[in-house]
């Protein structure tokens, strides 16, 4: 009996097309992979696993969401962000539902309308100065049920941490989901930078979700070190409907899903979610120190996650950008964003800060 495995001889020769000392500050998603989740990729590869789903590796996904959020949930993993968000809020309306979200919420300007054309959900955004959403900042839309003229406002999004980098606590969210639960309407939260929050709050997981009064959570991996893949995670059941259905709908069912799981195995298992997620703050923290005394650059945003926010000079942010890419947030103001990332070293973070002092004392 023959093989139908073939291994040459010599292994190809694969090409590395950058330069691996090459920094940036542009995204948590320059980042490679975490070796430990590249590890979980390699274990998992091994021999055949059943399809879509129903494989090892996302059975033991659920038992580990199950430790971290308690009983009861139900765990459906994804391709990307975008698709973890637009599948969760889906689950919660009806097709003439709409979304409260914060005028910065990653669902209202970086996602291309996705929510609204893929979903066929209407957002109403809410200008807030720092990314999250209150009680009352929620009312200024939370009107109009029953008026047949206007979508109605069902469901509320936030984002933890937010697009700004700040940090919901979990009071806030808690008075946020009895607010909107008091309403008659639902909570979803965009959890890409979920692990940041925790590090930053110092409380499990749950506190700020689950427990909280979360009913639906996008929990992102992709910036804390994986190759790809989120997980929608039902918090309450019972207000999100249908997500095995809208998940293949929406083109997010992965069939060779022990790859996502695998993944978040290695993240959740131990506390790898947490040693990268604290690491990436204290790089940004690191950040903030060394720029806060350096004249001519104007913090504007608290760093409570792993994202730093200034407004710098005329003309600086483009010199800056000739050795370490990072993007403008608002143009107008000249507030640039500068993030870290799991792999993100000292020497980068002390490289930068020199490189602006640097800048600002030649002008």
């Amino acid at each position: 009996m023959t093989s139908a495995v073939h291994t040459p001889e010599q292994a190809p020769t694969i090409a590395r097309l950058h330069n691996p000392a090459v920094r940036g500050f542009a995204s948590d998603n320059y980042s490679g992979v975490h070796p430990e989740v590249l590890a979980a990729l390699t274990a998992a590869n091994e021999g055949h696993q059943v399809s879509y789903g129903e494989d090892d590796y996302t059975a033991r996904l659920q038992q580990l969401m199950e430790e971290h959020f308690g009983t009861g949930i139900e765990c459906f993993p994804v391709f990307n962000g975008t698709g973890a968000n637009v599948l969760s809020l889906q689950s919660l309306l009806p097709r003439w539902g709409a979304v409260i979200c914060a005028s910065t919420a990653h669902i209202n300007m970086d996602e291309n309308g996705a929510p609204e054309r893929i979903g066929g959900i209407k957002l109403l955004q809410v200008p807030t100065p720092d990314g999250k959403l209150t009680p009352a900042l929620i009312d200024q839309e939370a009107w109009g049920w029953g008026d047949e003229h206007r979508a109605q406002p069902l469901a509320v999004s936030i984002t933890q941490t937010t697009e700004l980098g700040t940090c919901y606590t979990p009071e806030e969210v808690r008075a946020i989901a009895e607010h909107v639960h008091a309403k008659g309407m639902k909570l979803h939260m965009d959890g890409a930078r979920l692990a940041n929050a925790a590090a930053h709050l110092g409380v499990p997981l749950r506190a700020f979700t689950r427990d909280a009064g979360v009913d639906i959570l996008s929990f992102g991996g992709t910036k804390n070190g994986l190759l790809f893949g989120e997980v929608v995670v039902a918090l309450n059941p019972e207000a999100a409907h249908g997500l095995i259905y809208l998940r293949k709908m929406n083109m997010q069912l992965a069939s060779k899903m022990r790859f996502m799981s695998a993944q978040f195995i290695a993240l959740l298992e131990g506390d790898l979610w947490l040693r990268s997620a604290s690491h990436a703050n204290a790089m940004a923290a690191r950040l903030r120190a060394g720029v806060e005394s350096v004249p001519g650059v104007e913090l504007s945003q608290k760093t409570e996650s792993n994202g730093v926010f200034a407004i710098l000079p005329p003309g600086v942010a483009d010199r800056l950008r000739t050795s370490f890419r990072f993007y403008d947030w608002d143009e107008a103001r000249r507030e640039v964003r500068w993030m870290c990332s799991f792999d993100t070293t000292e020497d980068d973070v002390d490289a930068f800060v020199a490189a602006i002092r640097h800048e600002l004392a030649d002008h």
